[in-house]
């Protein structure tokens, strides 16, 4: 599998010709650049971000890019700026140095809850296709945590695809069984079992890869989505750990996004998130947990909670065991977290608005003293 992005660290490796469709580039996109006066400029796409410097892939060359000052000035809040994955108007000067003028619009926004931030969210990346859930078959396996990245995945309209991983460490019938849980738990979502170090279920990962699509991996730290990208490339663009003896699982490398460009599809690598916060996602919640959602129609009340009350379908279906109790509880969790994250929202909003109060009412005083 050959690389068609060229930048100063893929130089030794083979390069095919790119178009902007090859980076996911479509008729949406050169519509809005049309009518927004946006023609003049190249365009391109964020594929790695360093604090206030991006760096952005054309058809045709690599930028080390920052923003224009209006832009900078005029962001509400940090969701306005430029992430991996977004597309970018841009101006050169100096070589290989750019001007980001505008952010073009986003068809998806994969975002989890920010780490000790009241109600705000992080972006994760951006016009993302597909949500490659990447949990080693191990110490690292979990279904709950399946099901967390899944309603993130489904928020953002992203499908989500589970890949297995280091399926080299467990025996066959050992495999076949986690296979059985996840399948029988999370209905209606791709998996795959792959194994980086004897090629295991590569070429079916690969067979799966559309062009111009863009794929962003999900996952705790020392899964192998680092490794992951390195066995589909063929080539070793990215820094794996040695793995652990005492907990067989890589020491965590990737700390940053980084976004590249294959033959086939385009792939997101990502941090290992510690945290999955969820955030207000009624629809992803529903789309998860949809079994439940649909047993909770035939509820005796329309507010039922679904944790007491007399003529609960859900309560009901737990009880003559038709319904998963661990999915259940992973459930009523998660919609706890996003009741507190709806308030916390709220207070947020309140703060920021009595904030911005308390500056106009400075300001008014500084205009009076003046006179």
């Amino acid at each position: 599998m050959q690389l068609l992005i060229k930048t100063n660290r893929f130089d030794q490796y083979p390069i095919m010709q790119m178009s902007l469709e090859d980076l996911g580039y479509n008729g949406e996109l050169e519509e809005y650049r049309r009518e927004h006066g946006l023609s003049s400029f190249e365009i391109g796409r964020v594929i790695s971000e360093h604090k206030d410097r991006y760096t952005v892939q054309t058809n045709a060359n690599e930028y080390d890019a920052e923003l224009l000052g209006n832009l900078r000035f005029t962001a509400t809040n940090r969701n306005d700026l430029p992430a991996v994955g977004d597309w970018v108007s841009i101006s050169e000067y100096d070589g290989n140095k750019a001007i980001i003028h505008a952010v073009l619009p986003r068809k998806s926004i994969l975002e989890r809850k920010a780490v000790g931030k009241l109600g705000q969210t992080q972006i994760i990346a951006t016009n993302i296709d597909f949500g490659l859930i990447v949990q080693s078959v191990n110490r690292d396996f979990n279904i709950n945590r399946l099901e967390r990245y899944m309603t993130i995945c489904h928020t953002s309209k992203v499908e989500p695809i589970i890949v297995l991983s280091k399926v080299d460490l467990i025996e066959k019938k050992s495999l076949q069984e986690l296979l059985n849980q996840v399948k029988e738990r999370l209905k209606n979502v791709p998996v795959y079992a792959i194994s980086n170090q004897t090629q295991f279920g590569i070429d079916e990962i690969k067979t799966k890869l559309i062009r111009g699509k863009t794929y962003c991996l999900l996952g705790s730290s020392g899964v192998g989505k680092s490794t992951l990208i390195n066995t589909l490339t063929g080539v070793k663009l990215m820094e794996t750990g040695e793995i652990s003896q005492s907990i067989d699982r890589g020491k965590h490398v990737t700390s940053h996004r980084e976004l590249i460009v294959l033959d086939k599809g385009i792939i997101i690598d990502n941090p290992g998130m510690r945290e999955v916060g969820i955030t207000s996602t009624p629809d992803g919640l529903e789309m998860t947990f949809d079994e439940i959602l649909s047993l909770a129609q035939n509820c005796r009340f329309s507010d039922c909670t679904h944790t007491h009350e007399k003529g609960c379908a859900v309560l009901a279906a737990i009880e003559n065991e038709s319904l998963d109790p661990a999915s259940y509880a992973n459930f009523l969790k998660m919609q706890k977290e996003k009741i507190h994250f709806e308030s916390d929202a709220i207070e947020r909003k309140r703060k920021d608005k009595d904030f911005g109060k308390m500056i106009k009412r400075v300001q008014k005083q500084r205009r009076n003293n003046k006179y």
